[in-house]
């Protein structure tokens, strides 16, 4: 029976009695009304409990419920995680590609006296990938295809600064362009192991690396946070470079800038952000940049660089390198070697201003110019309310050498000298990089070159440029 059954019985028992009996006593009477409101409240107490236990079995219900789900889930997680993993290789890859193209114009300093144009565009796309470790060393590859078509200007007064666009970029066969053709090349391709140094293979006394393969030099040698990037910053390459390496030619990499070789390097950690780092580069020169030799007479090169906050708490790079090649050429073209030093900083001074300076001195070896300076600066957009934006202004000076002073440049091959070279050629370039958004990039730039060549008879050159780059 039911709690609500046996009240309503209870109850009527008591209400049945009660008409049985016509009169009762007073006490009788409190007794009947105290034993119905004690009915009354059990009667309320079963109904709660009813009420209690009815929702227990509908939460016990839902409970069931929601673990059933919970299983589903966890078997469909199971089942996910048995599946193989076709993207699981590509970890830790990373990609970029760019493509650059310029339009150049010349208004003076031509041979012929009329203005000449020039358009060319250069693609590039770099990737990285994990190569395994061994013991707690890391690994990764590195790739670099290059392609491109437009060798830039070329009807300018000769000149030492040797190109007035550093992104020219088109394969030769023979020694001629091949400009009607588009074909990729396999520009780097190198190895590189990081092996942390210290207790139980930490890093906690920094990392030694290890780089094989075809490498740029200039990636790892001679570097500029603010001028080392003709895509972005100064397109005239004696600002892209040490003048004396890359214009001078003493880095003997093949015609497009590249040799096989290798470098060790010890980078050791300051504090955690400032580092320092020495390093040793072995690379081809001559025919042994294009693989046509032996490894005999390389392009070696050695640096110490310090990177992080120097002046007033202020970011600044250090470099400081010494190189020698021996198989460079004399001025009569005869292989000699050549040797010299130079230093490349950069240095925050300001908020939105950071100075460079790079300087060069030759030191065994016929050259054309013998000593290079070149500086400048850039500026940040956040001064004008531009963040992403920049300009630049660079100047440079080339001395001219004594040897070269004395013999002069032959280029008609007469056995006279064309002019006798005296002096130092000058060069100055102002750009400004326009960002319309994270991935194009428009930069308008003019140069100018003065007395080209150590030549104080020949125009100073003037080239306009508008540069398009968009990268991802």
């Amino acid at each position: 029976m039911t709690a609500n059954k046996l009240a309503a019985a209870s109850i009527g028992g008591v209400l049945g009695c009660m008409v049985a009996v016509p009169a009762f006593a007073t006490s009788d009477v409190e007794l009947l009304i105290q034993e119905v409101r004690r009915l009354s409240e059990r009667v309320e107490h079963l109904e709660a409990t009813n009420r209690r236990l009815e929702a227990s079995a509908g939460a016990s219900a839902r409970v069931e419920e929601v673990v059933a789900r919970v299983e589903d889930v966890e078997n469909e997680v199971l089942a996910i995680r048995r599946q193989p993993k076709p993207f699981e290789s590509l970890d830790g890859v990373a990609a970029g590609a760019s493509l650059v193209m310029v339009a150049q114009r010349a208004s003076s300093g031509t041979v012929d006296g009329h203005d000449e144009s020039q358009l060319n565009y250069r693609a590039d796309v770099e990737v990285e990938l994990p190569a395994g470790n061994i013991g707690d060393a890391e690994g990764k590859l590195f790739a670099h295809f290059r392609l491109g078509q437009g060798g830039g200007l070329g009807r300018l007064n000769p000149t030492y600064t040797g190109a007035v666009n550093s992104i020219g970029f088109e394969l030769e066969n023979g020694g001629v362009a091949a400009s009607g053709d588009s074909v990729a090349l396999m520009a780097q391709a190198w190895y590189q192991l990081d092996i942390p140094v210290g207790f139980a293979g930490k890093g906690e006394m920094g990392r030694v690396e290890v780089t094989v393969g075809k490498i740029d030099p200039f990636v790892f040698f001679d570097q500029n946070n603010i001028a080392d990037d003709e895509s972005e910053a100064f397109l005239n390459n004696v600002f892209v470079h040490n003048p004396l390496l890359d214009s001078g030619s003493d880095v003997g990499a093949d015609l497009y800038g590249f040799s096989p070789g290798a470098r060790f390097a010890y980078v050791g950690d300051v504090n955690g952000t400032n580092n320092w780092g020495v390093s040793l580069g072995l690379f081809g020169s001559g025919n042994g940049a294009h693989f046509d030799t032996s490894f005999s007479k390389p392009f070696l090169i050695a640096q110490a660089e310090y990177n992080g906050k120097t002046w007033r708490g202020l970011e600044g790079g250090y470099r400081l390198y010494a190189w020698s090649n021996g198989r460079s050429e004399s001025l009569a073209g005869d292989e000699e070697r050549h040797a010299g030093w130079g230093i490349s900083a950069d240095q925050r001074v300001a908020r939105g201003l950071t100075l460079f300076g790079r300087l060069g001195q030759s030191t065994r070896g016929e050259v054309r110019f013998d000593r290079a300076f070149t500086l400048g600066g850039q500026l940040d957009g956040t001064l004008w309310g531009r963040a992403a934006d920049r300009a630049g202004l660079a100047l440079g000076w080339l001395r001219t050498s004594n040897e070269f002073r004395d013999t002069g440049p032959d280029d008609d091959g007469d056995g006279i000298a064309d002019y006798r070279p005296r002096g130092a050629e000058r060069q100055a370039e102002l750009y400004y990089a326009w960002q319309l958004n994270d991935n194009l990039q428009i930069s308008p730039s003019v140069q100018w070159i003065g007395r080209p060549g150590g030549d104080a008879d020949a125009d100073a050159i003037t080239v306009w440029s508008l540069r398009a780059k968009a990268a991802f």
